[in-house]
């Protein structure tokens, strides 16, 4: 959207709200915090190259399943042994590909990686210790050729401004009571943050609690994750709720200048 000029097809908005069903959030409460909310997210494709045998001639190649088992393994050593103990990071291998027969020794591996960090210079690290690591390990293994990355599936940090957060966690207070609740900073990536970012407008995200059994509940994106609100939300006449939480008024944003996102 941005990229097809969203930012001078709009107003400049005042403030910039987004809302998602979380399972980290108690059951039939709202939660959001200032700071860091979200995760910054990126997702990354690695090609390593081997050279290709039959299984009964191992001596004459370049075994690419065991050169990506060793970057698997590697790329452990990341978040255990170069974050530090009081900065959050992780980095998983969602998916390893190579080969087709059992008695065929492949000529590549595909290893299709994923990364989350609270904060740019982790991010950063990560990126560039992964490729070191990939680079090293297909050293380590005479791999042919030079592996390929590709980086995509990008998602900015989503950290929400104080003072609007002060506003919205003032207003949850009047209307939920003791129902609103302070939000932990969850590892997962979300594209909210990309306009507000862009246009310079400060923003606020917050959780709804979906889940009576918080410990019961899947994961995000599970196939069984299926939001079950634990009590009835309480709200207003829709007429009646931009006033009923003080978001209305003098010197507050009019309906024409604030912007919900809202993707639960």
């Amino acid at each position: 959207m941005l990229a097809d000029g969203l930012a001078g097809m709009m107003p400049r908005p005042d403030v910039y709200l987004g809302q998602h069903v979380l399972a980290t959030v108690p059951g039939g409460h709202v939660g959001t915090a200032a700071g860091p909310v979200l995760s910054a997210g990126a997702s990354l494709r690695v090609t390593v190259h081997g050279r290709g045998s039959h299984g009964s001639m191992p001596e004459k190649s370049v075994d690419p399943v065991v050169l990506a088992a060793a970057i698997v393994m590697r790329l452990q050593t990341i978040v255990a042994r170069e974050i530090g103990p009081r900065e959050t990071a992780v980095v998983t291998v969602g998916a390893l590909h190579a080969g087709t027969k059992s008695n065929v020794i492949a000529d590549r591996a595909e290893l299709l990686l994923n990364i989350r960090a609270y904060d740019g210079g982790v991010e950063k690290h990560l990126r560039s210790a992964i490729e070191r690591i990939v680079r090293a390990e297909c050293a380590a293994s005479a791999s042919p050729r030079e592996p390929e990355f590709e980086w995509y599936d990008a998602y900015p940090l989503t950290s929400n401004d104080a003072a609007a957060t002060a506003r919205v966690r003032a207003a949850f207070d009047r209307w939920f009571g003791e129902r609103a609740t302070d939000m932990e900073p969850v590892s997962a990536s979300e594209d909210f943050s990309v306009i507000p970012d862009a246009l310079g407008v400060p923003y606020c995200y917050w959780g709804l609690g979906g889940f009576a059994d918080q410990e019961a509940a899947p994961a995000n994106h599970h196939p069984a994750f299926a939001p079950r609100p634990a009590a009835d939300s309480g709200h207003p006449p829709r007429g009646d709720r931009r006033r009923r939480l003080g978001l209305a008024g003098r010197g507050h944003p009019t309906p024409g200048t604030l912007m919900n996102h809202d993707d639960a």
